[in-house]
C-alpha cells in the first residue's frame, strides 16, 4: 500500500457573501497543498489536527470499518487561520486518501458533507472554481477557464476563528452588494473579462470590511491599481489579502511591483506568489509521485 493524495489551499475567495438569504462563496484555489500519505511502510497517525481527525473517523465510520491498517502523514504548505482553506485541504485530503486505501473513489459531494458536519467549509477539492454554500455544503455553480491571474499573497497578521466569523455574519446591506458582485462576476466570467472579474472581487473585499475590517485595505486597492493591478480578493473569515495581476503580467514587472507594495504598506507580511488554479483532488499511486487528478 502506498497511495498519496494532495489538495490544494486557497487566497481567501473570491467573493463571498449572501444571495437570497444565503450564503455563498467562490473559491479561489492556488497552489500550495495539503499532502496525506498512506502507506504500509509507515506506522501510527501523523501530522493530523482535531478537524482532520473527525475527518479520519467519520470516513473510518461510512466505510464500515474500526481503525487504518497503514500508517498515514499529513503535511501542508499551508499556514494556519489565514483563510488559506488549510482545514478544508486538510479534511478533504484525509477523507479521499483513506477511502482510496480502502478501494473506494470518493466524490466532491460526499466530501462536501462529511466536511460540512465539522465546519463552514471551503470548496477547494471541487474541480474548476466553484461557487457553494460554505455552511450546508450545498453546490452552487462551476466557472471553468477563469483567467490564471497571477496573486501576491500578503498577511495583515493575526489569527481569525473562521467560526466565530460565521456566527456574527448576518443578512444586512452587505447581502445586496454581494449579489451585486456575484453579478458582475458572472457577467465578467460570460466575456472572459478579467477586469470584470478582479473588480467583481475588489466590491467583494471592501463589501466586506464592515464584518472583518483589514487596516488599509481600500489604499491597498488603489495603490496596486496604479501599479498594474487588476484588483484585490481577500480571505473574508481571515487575514490573508491577494493581488490579483494580469495573467500574462511579466515576471519582472510583478516582482518590481510586489516589492513597491512592500516597501509602501510594511505592516502587511508577504507570503508568496502564486496563480488562480483549479481546485480538485489529485491521487499518486506507487513511489513514482506522478499526481492525475481523481475528479475528471
Amino acid at each position: 500500500m502506498e497511495l498519496t493524495v494532495r489538495v490544494p489551499g486557497s487566497c481567501g475567495e473570491l467573493l463571498q457573501g449572501m444571495k437570497a438569504g444565503n450564503p455563498f462563496l467562490v473559491t479561489c484555489p492556488v497552489g500550495s497543498y495539503t499532502t496525506v500519505r498512506i502507506s504500509d511502510t509507515l506506522a501510527g497517525i501523523h501530522g493530523l489536527g482535531r478537524k482532520s481527525l473527525m475527518a479520519l473517523e467519520k470516513t473510518l465510520t461510512s466505510l464500515g470499518k474500526e481503525e487504518l491498517p497503514w500508517g498515514l502523514c499529513l503535511e501542508s504548505s499551508l499556514p494556519r487561520g489565514k483563510g488559506m482553506a488549510s482545514s478544508s485541504a486538510d479534511i478533504a485530503a484525509t477523507v479521499a486518501a483513506v477511502a482510496l486505501a480502502f478501494g473506494y473513489r470518493t466524490y466532491p459531494e460526499e466530501i462536501m458533507r462529511m466536511a460540512a458536519g465539522i465546519e463552514p467549509t471551503d470548496g477547494v477539492f471541487y474541480p474548476q472554481v466553484v461557487r457553494i454554500n460554505h455552511m450546508n455544503g450545498d453546490w452552487l455553480a462551476s466557472y471553468q477557464g477563469l483567467p490564471a491571474f497571477r496573486i501576491s499573497i500578503f498577511d495583515t497578521g493575526g489569527v481569525i476563528d473562521t467560526l466565530s466569523y460565521h456566527e456574527q455574519v448576518k443578512e444586512d446591506g452587505v447581502a445586496n452588494r454581494s449579489a451585486e458582485a456575484l453579478a458582475l462576476f458572472e457577467e465578467g466570467w460570460r466575456a472572459q473579462d478579467e477586469t470584470l472579474i478582479a473588480e467583481a472581487a475588489s466590491m467583494s473585499a471592501c463589501n466586506n470590511q464592515s464584518l472583518l475590517y483589514k487596516d488599509g485595505l481600500e489604499e491597498l486597492l488603489a495603490f496596486a491599481k496604479e501599479r498594474g493591478a487588476l484588483g484585490i480578493n481577500i480571505a473574508h473569515s481571515g487575514t490573508v489579502i491577494g493581488v490579483l495581476w494580469p495573467e500574462r503580467f511579466p515576471d519582472d514587472d510583478l516582482q518590481r511591483e510586489t516589492r513597491a507594495i512592500r516597501c509602501r504598506f510594511p505592516h502587511l507580511s508577504f507570503l508568496m506568489q502564486t496563480r488562480l488554479q483549479g481546485g480538485g483532488v489529485q491521487v499518486a499511486e506507487g513511489k513514482q509521485q506522478e499526481f492525475v487528478e481523481l475528479f475528471r
